[in-house]
Formats: structure tokens, sequence, C-alpha cells
């Protein structure tokens, strides 16, 4: 069971397959996946991903939650923590790892850090003190500013499949 977050302007809650066809736009769209991965998903690649959000709640107890304008019910994006099993050094293996994804009628409003508020906030009381790490591109100066409102700190700067990396603390 994926718990409901609330906050002002928003609805964080589990996916649905109802989701499908607003997760396969957004992660289309070249301004957003520009520093992730670069590269548009196919509508395979979302509906693994999509999977997998599902089985971080079942398996981790944790996960990405969708989110939604609660003015307008339109799907916003994705917030939340993983577990990725990422090959990269330092490990962040065993960490939880924030992330999110907006599209593009919902960056600009500060939902993006309404929403990682939210999921750290739940995190803390899932985690208690635990560590979350967030893993941005160098040049995502957007999702940069979102991290340090939310109190992650630089911790490394890396390479991960090919492209520099900056691993967060919190």
């Amino acid at each position: 069971m994926v718990p409901i977050i609330e906050t002002e302007r928003l609805i964080l809650r589990g996916h649905r397959i109802e989701d499908f066809n607003d997760c396969a736009a957004i992660w289309s769209m070249p301004e957003v996946i520009r520093y992730i991965g670069g590269k548009p998903l196919t509508s395979e690649d979302v509906w693994a991903r999509l999977l997998r959000y599902a089985g971080h709640w079942q398996w981790m107890g944790f996960g990405f939650w969708a989110i939604e304008e609660r003015a307008t019910g339109a799907f916003a994006g994705d917030a939340g923590f993983a577990e990725f099993k990422r090959d990269i050094e330092p490990s962040v293996l065993g960490i939880p790892e924030s992330g999110w994804v907006l599209a593009p009628h919902a960056q600009g409003k500060g939902y993006a850090t309404e929403a990682v508020r939210a999921a750290i906030a739940w995190g803390d009381r899932h985690f208690g003190a635990a560590r979350t790490v967030c893993l941005i591109h160098p040049e995502n100066l957007r999702s940069l500013r979102v991290a340090e409102k939310c109190g992650y700190k630089e911790f490394r700067r890396t390479t991960y499949k090919t492209q520099p990396t900056i691993i967060l603390e919190r």
C-alpha cells in the first residue's frame, strides 16, 4: 500500500495504470530527459519503470509517488525514493536515493521542492536518521537548487554511465 501525502498544492499517491500515457509523454520529452540519461524512453521502458515503482513499494517499503496537482487533478510527475543498485563509485548501495521528475507544464511553480520536501518528511519518519542521497547532472541547475532547498549537500563528483554526476547527501 502506497501512502498518500497531501501538500498545499499537490497529492503524492501511488501510480495507477491510467498514469501510463502521462508518464510515457513526460519521459519522451527532450527537455525532461536532457539530464536523465539524455535519451527518450520507449513505451516499453516506461512500462518497466512503472512496474519498478510498484515493485519498490512491494519489496522495499518505499518508492516513487505520482505527483498530482490538487486543483486540477493533472499528472505532474514523479518523486520519491529508490534503491536502483547503481554501478557507481562511490557506491550508494543500500542508501535510499531521492529522485524527482516534473512535466514541463508543472515546472517553475515550486512543485518539485514541495513534492520532495513532502517525500523527505515521510522518509524521515520511515528511515529514521538514515542518510539519503540524490544523483544530479552538474548542468541540471534547477534540480541542484531543489536538492539544496531540501537539505542535500554535495558529497562527491563522479561519473555515471559516462556522464558527469554529482552525488548529494542529506
